[in-house]
C-alpha cells in the first residue's frame, strides 16, 4: 500500500483528506506502506486567471439588480389557518 501527500485536492475525493503543512510533515503510514511525498508546483501557488474572472463575474452577477418579475411580491389574498414560527399556510376561500 501506498500512501500519497501531494498539494491540496481541486474537487471534492471520498478517499483524499488535506492536511495542512505541519500535520503532512508529521504524517506517518502504518507499517509496511510505502510514503510518497508529492513536491508542490512553486507556479500553481497564486489564484490562475481563470479563477479570477470566475470571481469578477459571480460579483458582478450578484450586484445586479433583480429584474421587476423576481422582485417580492405582495401576499395574495388568503385566510391564514395554521402558523409554525415564520411560515403561515393560507387558504383561499
Amino acid at each position: 500500500m501506498t500512501a500519497v501527500l501531494g498539494p491540496l485536492a481541486t474537487y471534492a475525493e471520498p478517499h483524499a483528506y488535506d492536511l495542512c503543512d505541519v500535520h503532512s510533515e508529521r504524517l506517518s503510514a502504518p507499517r509496511g506502506w510505502d510514503v510518497l511525498r508529492l513536491a508542490p508546483d512553486p507556479r500553481a501557488g497564486g489564484p490562475t486567471t481563470d479563477d479570477l474572472l470566475a470571481l469578477a463575474d459571480a460579483v458582478r452577477e450578484a450586484a445586479r439588480p433583480l429584474p421587476v418579475s423576481a422582485a417580492p411580491r405582495a401576499p395574495e389574498s388568503g385566510r391564514e389557518v395554521a402558523r409554525k414560527g415564520h411560515l403561515r399556510m393560507l387558504t383561499t376561500d
